[in-house]
């Protein structure tokens, strides 16, 4: 790694500069800090050259690596021709990104957010940008701004930005180079990251010669969530976004949880408890609610669940000390909160829904029949709900019966190329 010539060493000095002006805002309001960050943001942030992908790394991603993303799936065999993807177009350079921002649920605390640009070496002066909103991660560091560490990252990579598109990727907050706790599922902080990064990401591009062209976004699992989050915040702030993909997201999470932890299937993922628990700390950190881990979790695993989140122990770790089991690992109390929808924490989760509004961007979702983390009727709701309030086309696609949570990914990765291509504008 070496730092873009073209930013002063002093960089990181400016970007506390531009939080302290933040913060003299803040009186001002949630809307005057947001429209202040957007111009901070514009003007100063950080970005260095962390690598290059040739065409042949690119092919090997979307080819022999698929099989090993794929170890586990009932889909592997459909990923074993090399012609499922087409050929790679163009090298891809790498650029870590880290910018200013704001924290919602603290009163807009400033603080500092990384990412991830992928420009394709195409010698074109103008780009479509694809705004990739990644999955769950108990890592800090699995995540776009790290693409070795990031599968689902590495993918997008190879699929659109080796095609053409610039491909952005924010951390979120908690990830990366953040040093806030990890924000998983907490709505406002969601947005402003992913809002925040897309400003960061073309101030980046204008310094790299590259006009960014029309905007599409697509996310899976909880990036499929942040993604509908994401375009919430766009569409209120009249952004033009030209479509939106989803693969398995949870888009609302009270009924996901409430599936998860009162109706368990043994189709259900062994890493469920610790998705529950990075969401239970941050609602426990992100709305002021001490004390909240422990009324969700049992006591015997409390310990663990503290140390996975933050970043003591990992999976493999946790997964030891803990069960798979969200009824053996979650309090009696925790789950009658859940099926009641009671208490601030159910009002919370219902806030956290990400498809009820009257959406103006056409929208694509897909989800799978043997799905271990997203139920298939979950992937169905925002075609449904669209239908009822004449909202955008938005289409709900099957993956297949046998098509897992990284099967639906990969259905949707392939599908959603070709859907982008026909929006471009010649």
């Amino acid at each position: 790694m070496r730092a873009n010539p073209s930013r002063p060493a002093g960089m990181a000095g400016k970007l506390c500069v531009v939080l302290l002006f933040l913060l003299a805002l803040l009186g001002a309001g949630p809307a005057l800090a947001q429209t202040a960050a957007a111009s901070a943001l514009a003007a100063e942030s950080e970005y260095q050259l962390i690598g290059e992908y040739d065409l042949a790394r690119l092919d090997k991603i979307l080819g022999a690596d698929l099989q090993d993303f794929l170890s586990s799936s009932p889909v592997r065999d459909e990923y074993k021709k090399n012609d499922v993807f087409p050929p790679a177009l163009y090298p891809v350079k790498l650029y870590k990104v880290r910018y200013a921002s704001v924290v919602p649920e603290l009163g807009n605390r400033p603080t500092i957010a990384s990412g991830l640009v992928a420009v394709p070496q195409s010698g074109a002066m103008t780009m479509p940008v694809v705004s990739y909103q990644h999955g769950t991660v108990f890592s800090k560091d699995d995540v776009p701004s790290r693409p070795e560490r990031s599968s689902e990252t590495r993918i997008m990579i190879a699929r659109f930005a080796a095609q053409g598109y610039v491909v952005i990727c924010a951390d979120y907050f908690g990830r990366g180079d953040s040093d806030l706790p990890d924000s998983y599922l907490v709505k406002e902080s969601t947005q402003q990251a992913t809002f925040d990064m897309l400003q960061a990401a073309k101030s980046v591009l204008g310094r790299l010669g590259v006009a960014p062209g029309q905007l599409f976004i697509s996310g899976w699992s909880q990036g499929g969530w942040a993604t509908m989050a994401f375009l919430q915040k766009l569409e209120s702030l009249k952004v033009s976004v030209v479509a939106a993909a989803v693969a398995s997201g949870p888009v609302d999470v009270a009924l996901t949880l409430n599936r998860w932890v009162n109706n368990p299937q043994p189709v259900d993922a062994v890493y469920l408890p610790a998705s529950v628990t990075l969401l239970a700390h941050a609602y426990a950190n992100y709305h002021g609610v001490p004390g909240f881990t422990e009324f969700a979790i049992r006591p015997q695993y409390v310990q663990a669940a503290h140390d996975l989140y933050a970043g003591r122990i990992d999976f493999t770790a946790f997964y030891a000390k803990t069960t798979p089991s969200l009824t053996d690992f979650t309090t009696p109390e925790f789950r009658a909160m859940v099926a009641s929808a009671s208490g601030a924490f159910g009002a919370s989760l219902q806030a956290d829904q990400v498809y009820r509004w009257r959406l103006v961007t056409p929208l694509r979702t897909w989800y799978g029949g043997a799905d271990e983390v997203t139920p298939e009727w979950i992937g169905r709701l925002p075609a449904q709900v669209q239908k009822l309030v004449g909202g955008a086309d938005t289409q709900a696609f099957d993956a297949g019966s046998n098509a897992d949570h990284r099967g639906v990914f990969l259905r949707a990765v392939r599908d959603q190329k070709p859907w982008f291509d026909s929006l471009l504008t010649k």
